[in-house]
């Protein structure tokens, strides 16, 4: 089975039970919706993407699924996003049928991350986001933005997960 591409980043800094890292820019799919929970989001959100990059866009191109999947959960929006294999980019990917999907290149970003493992649900999202927000104010880091959910692995991987929670930071170079 080939090994699936993985978002990159650089470890800026590492503590304990966090990091920080810098994201470069990278191309995402994203679709944004009405949700207020992981349950909610995750198995709609995925199957729009889904069917994107399975041949749902204009020129009915399979895309390889990278990892991780981006959610930002809140109780106003939520989004979902796929980032694209790099051989893409705002130009060169197929638009997507759904038009409810949107496609954009994110800024550089630095970010602070909490990996845990198992599988993700609503109560583990929260208490490791609490728990990175605890370790940041300790730490006198200033963090901006939603705290958001990155997943690694396919719903049938039911050993090593990976999932984290990340947060804007302040950072300086």
């Amino acid at each position: 089975m080939a090994k699936t591409e993985t978002q990159p980043y650089q470890v800026i800094k590492k503590e304990k039970d966090f990091e920080i890292r810098r994201y470069p820019p990278a191309t995402m799919a994203t679709v944004s919706m009405d949700a207020k929970s992981y349950r909610e989001l995750s198995s709609t959100g995925f199957r729009k993407l889904a069917s994107f990059i399975f041949g749902g866009n204009k020129s009915k191109k399979n895309i390889a699924m990278t990892s991780p999947v981006h959610m930002d959960i809140n109780s106003t929006q939520s989004s979902m996003s796929f980032v694209m294999p790099s051989e893409y980019n705002k130009d060169n990917l197929p638009k997507p049928d759904n038009s409810d999907i949107k496609i954009e290149t994110t800024a550089e970003e630095y970010v602070a991350a909490i990996q845990f493992g198992g599988f993700a649900n609503d109560e583990e999202i929260k208490k490791y986001a609490t728990q990175l927000e605890n370790d940041l104010k300790a730490n006198g880091i200033e963090y901006f933005g939603n705290f958001r959910f990155l997943g690694y692995n396919a719903p049938y991987q039911l050993l090593d997960r990976r999932n984290e929670i990340i947060v804007s930071v302040r950072w300086e170079k």
